[in-house]
């Protein structure tokens, strides 16, 4: 009696712990069945599900549930739609200022390497780094010593062969030396005062000085150096004038090459920080050849530099500027791309969709210059390119192309 009784205490307890667990069970099964029967009506499953519910009310709680869900989903689709209305433009004829954009390297019009022209001890450094000098200034000195004793004894052999030549002269005004005796002696005094010069030359050569107005740069020996003829000593830039190259490849060198007011181009520098050199410059030259290897070739824009601002080495981006008169204008956003090639909706009188091919001359940060494919008479889509079909009849906004130029801010989808 006593196991009997133990055992039926135990059942009811499992009962009381296990029923919440089946209840909870019962009702997941019956929102299962529910959802299922909103989205396969066809398999009867929302009979089953009110069959499985079992209780007043559960079914209609259930029913007004999805039927809120659907009303929900519906205003939601509403409300997407109208966010995304479609809103149609036209192309404008307008002057453009195209701009193309090259990175240069920035160098000094004269940009020199002072080397030695003797060997010997570095004596004298007689500048410090980053220094403007001018003209004639004395840069560095080697010691003098060998080259002035060189100087010293071939100035005493062109002593020796002056008096050697005044003597023979004597003797041959007193006919006891032939005129040939005469001529030995003088070319004998001419080797000797050459010999002079080279060593005049050598001892000057000790001494470097600035051939230029110029900027010092960093200083490759220190003074009590060894150095040998040749070696480079620094480098000088005369930065009064900087040149800027540039590479322009093949197809822009030939449109620069065909346009009528190519010397009418405007050249602007923009420095590293992202400010513009304030003084604008030319083209100053152009290099013969293509590199083959990148297709491209090199452009020098010649820039004043009456601050010295700009310094030999340094980096920037080239501003190649023209006025495109009467050029066809539309935005970025208006186009759309399919396999590298750039297309536009042109809608109709009749209010059909065309997807239609376009040539872009140029672009710039919101704006495509067209060469090719639309004008101004013509209307294109502007928002809602992704919900338009080519061919497919459109309802749409219309919105002037001043008011939207006004308020251009993306770039194309």
């Amino acid at each position: 009696m006593k196991i009997s009784a133990f055992r039926t205490i135990i059942l009811g307890v499992s009962f009381l712990v296990l029923l919440p667990a089946c209840n909870k069970l019962s009702d997941l099964k019956n929102q299962y069945y529910v959802s299922h029967a909103e989205a396969f009506p066809s398999e009867g499953l929302a009979s089953h599900a009110e069959h499985r519910v079992g209780e007043p009310g559960s079914h209609k709680d259930q029913n007004h549930q999805v039927d809120h869900h659907d009303g929900h989903q519906d205003e939601h689709r509403s409300e997407h739609h109208g966010a995304h209305k479609i809103v149609v433009t036209t192309p404008v004829a307008k002057d453009v200022v195209s701009t193309q954009q090259f990175v240069c390297q920035i160098h000094s019009w004269r940009h020199i390497e002072v080397c030695a022209l003797e060997g010997g001890y570095l004596e004298t450094i007689a500048v410090q780094e980053g220094q403007r000098v001018k003209q004639g200034d004395l840069l560095f000195k080697i010691l003098p010593t060998l080259y002035e004793a060189r100087l010293e004894s071939d100035m005493a052999e062109a002593q020796l062969a002056q008096i050697e030549l005044q003597n023979t002269e004597r003797l041959f005004e007193q006919n006891i030396v032939a005129q040939p005796e005469v001529a030995l002696a003088k070319a004998k005094l001419a080797k000797a005062q050459a010999k002079v010069n080279l060593a005049q030359a050598e001892l000057n050569f000790t001494t470097l000085r600035a051939p230029f107005d110029g900027i010092v740069d960093k200083q490759h020996e220190q003074q009590g150096s060894l150095i040998e003829e040749g070696d480079v000593l620094t480098t000088l830039s005369d930065n009064s004038t900087m040149w800027a190259y540039f590479n322009v490849p093949e197809a822009r060198y030939l449109q620069y090459e065909a346009s009528p007011d190519k010397d009418n181009v405007k050249v602007e520098l923009v420095l590293a920080d992202g400010n513009k050199f304030p003084h604008a410059g030319t083209i100053g030259a152009i290099e013969a050849d293509f590199n083959n290897e990148t297709g491209n070739i090199a452009f020098r824009g010649d820039f004043p530099n009456p601050q010295h601002l700009l310094r030999h080495g340094q980096t920037g981006t080239v501003l190649l500027s023209r006025v495109v008169a009467n050029a066809i204008v539309i935005p970025q956003r208006a186009t759309f791309e399919i396999l590298a090639k750039k297309y536009a909706f042109v809608v109709g009188d009749d209010g059909v969709a065309q997807q239609r091919e376009i040539v872009v001359q140029s672009e710039q940060d919101d704006i495509y210059l067209i060469k090719d494919g639309l004008d101004v008479n013509e209307k294109i889509v502007l928002e809602g390119i992704r919900q338009v079909r080519d061919g497919e009849h459109v309802q749409y906004e219309f919105q002037a192309a001043e008011d939207v130029l006004r308020s251009l801010k993306y770039h194309a989808e």
